[in-house]
């Protein structure tokens, strides 16, 4: 398949660029094999059964995004990507005229950090302070682009799960925006397990796809660990006759990486997993997700997971029905495609 087969067209205004007041609110799509179900987040209880294992990112969202200047005055942004060290990260430096190595960045309100030097896009920058320190005290929520605004004081909130433990990514895993405790609470009592994982979603989860031939795209790594009490979770819950739904795509790549040689099994470290229909999955029976971007390597996980047909139907459905799409936007649920399906 091609970038192409990937596209379609989407009116501006059903980009969501707020919350809604209330998480569960947000409308849910369930895309069944042969007709679709409108309903709310609210409703997902009665789409679960007793013995099913929802499997979470538990990673928190840093306010990577920081403004300064050169030493030479031309203003810049920073868009940490990964924290390394206490005082050491690599991010994105957004300017004129690259920084170069050796040369100091003034942040706001006099913090600095040094430019070490390059790793392919990424700056290596040592800070002069924590930088926890910093991001806690002049850091910005990394918004998404085709938000398309300043972030607000809501957006430390609204942009960040109720469940999010780890600190690390610059970008939410987006289909856990839609929980609250509440809901939590109601999907527990229904003999409903929970299991966790953690990847740092990185801003490479929003750069586009740029050759048309998907076998020549290389896919961004992003850091996860799988622990082994999540492997035994699932390995209890398959055997006891449970599907494993997947909360976001970022879970989702998590599960498939760890169990990329067939049975799943603890993993600490990278994944450039790339999932485009044709794909084997061995972990995940079930996912919620949100409506991605086109052409996105999101798109294409979800359409290898429940059809091509059915994502570019699905898709359709959710346009004409003037669902909100993308991060702050609604959901899906989805099943995993059946061998005998496409």
């Amino acid at each position: 398949m091609k970038k192409s087969d990937f596209n379609y067209d989407l009116p501006n205004e059903l980009i969501a660029r707020y919350p809604l007041e209330k998480r569960v609110d947000s409308r849910l799509l369930v895309v069944g094999e042969n007709d679709f179900s409108d309903k709310v987040f609210a409703d997902l209880p009665t789409l679960l059964r007793e013995g099913d294992l929802l499997v979470f990112n538990n990673t928190r969202v840093i306010a990577a995004r920081l403004f300064g200047h050169k030493e030479t005055g031309g203003k810049l942004e920073i868009l940490i990507e990964r924290v390394m060290g206490d005082k050491t990260a690599l991010a994105h430096v957004r300017c004129s005229k690259s920084p170069k190595a050796g040369t100091h960045i003034i942040l706001n309100d006099g913090y600095k950090c040094l430019v070490d030097g390059r790793e392919g896009d990424l700056f290596q920058l040592t800070f002069d302070d924590s930088i926890d320190t910093v991001l806690k005290a002049i850091g910005h929520m990394p918004l998404p682009p085709y938000i398309d605004r300043d972030d607000e004081t809501l957006d430390i909130e609204r942009y960040q799960t109720v469940f999010g433990r780890k600190p690390g990514a610059v970008a939410a895993p987006t289909a856990g925006l839609h929980f609250d405790e509440r809901l939590l609470d109601d999907i527990k009592s229904l003999g409903v397990n929970f299991a966790y994982v953690t990847l740092h979603v990185g801003s490479g989860t929003f750069q586009p796809v740029r050759e048309e031939n998907l076998a020549d795209h290389i896919m961004h790594k992003e850091w996860l660990t799988v622990d082994e009490q999540t492997v035994q979770q699932i390995e209890a819950t398959k055997k006891n006759g449970g599907r494993v739904i997947a909360v976001g795509t970022t879970a989702m790549r998590s599960l498939e990486s760890a169990a990329k040689e067939g049975a799943i099994k603890p993993f600490t470290g990278d994944t450039d997993l790339f999932i485009t229909p044709g794909y084997h999955f061995n972990v995940v029976d079930a996912m919620v997700t949100n409506f991605h971007l086109p052409e996105s390597t999101l798109l294409m996980l979800v359409s290898a997971f429940s059809g091509y047909q059915r994502m570019k139907l699905a898709y359709q459905h959710a346009i004409a029905q003037r669902y909100r799409f993308f991060s702050y936007g609604d959901a899906m649920f989805l099943t995993k495609m059946s061998d005998t399906t496409e």
